[in-house]
């Protein structure tokens, strides 16, 4: 009997485990976003419920350019789109002013796919030992590997454009600068594990909602 309750219970496991990435039909899996996420992603909508409005987003605009790097970025995930619920991939239109820039960071799920439509833009990877930049201009499709920190800078004389595809579909970012200074970290621990001036972290931390 204790085996047989052993036996259900990794049964049990195994089966919370696996992610509901695929609808009665084996064709699609709209996440219902009417439940939490978990890790797994979304449960998938029941497919009487799916219309073709969960497979289009209205809305691919150019989005507000922020402080402090002139960027605007309109992000199209499963959160916003539900028929990518399971399909791996997402996608963003980024527009740069002059002179702005997408800071460095890193996207550890996923590899990403830059398409330069308008203007002309530094686009750069970087790993312990190498940099890898390139000048781009519209056609220009660059890849940037899983994990590898990474970013883009205008370096034409008017605005840029620019459009991403991840292979995931809810990826996650880290902004380096928010990593550092967006949080309670001490600016002593700062300054001590990267050696940058005490006064500069902390004009940093102010610009980015730190502490401490």
């Amino acid at each position: 009997m204790k085996m047989i309750h052993i036996i259900l219970f990794f049964v049990g496991l195994l089966s919370s485990c696996i992610p509901n990435v695929i609808s009665v039909n084996n064709d699609f899996c709209v996440a219902d976003l009417s439940l939490p996420k978990t890790r797994l992603g979304y449960q998938c909508k029941s497919e009487k419920d799916v219309t073709v409005d969960d497979f289009v987003f209205s809305g691919y605009v150019a989005g507000n350019a922020t402080k402090p790097f002139n960027t605007g970025t309109t992000f199209v995930n499963v959160d916003r789109l539900p028929g990518l619920n399971g399909l791996g991939i997402a996608t963003l239109r980024g527009d740069i002013g002059i002179n702005g820039t997408v800071p460095l960071h890193s996207h550890p799920d996923a590899t990403e796919l830059v398409i330069i439509v308008e203007g002309q833009v530094n686009v750069g990877f970087i790993t312990p030992t190498k940099v890898f930049l390139k000048d781009s201009k519209p056609g220009d499709v660059i890849a940037i590997p899983k994990g590898q920190l990474h970013f883009l800078a205008n370096s034409g004389a008017g605005k840029a454009i620019f459009f991403a595809a991840f292979s995931s579909s809810d990826p996650s970012t880290h902004v380096l600068d928010l990593v550092l200074f967006g949080n309670d970290l001490s600016t002593s621990v700062i300054s001590k594990t990267t050696l940058l001036d005490v006064a500069q972290i902390q004009k940093l931390k102010a610009a980015f909602g730190g502490k401490n």
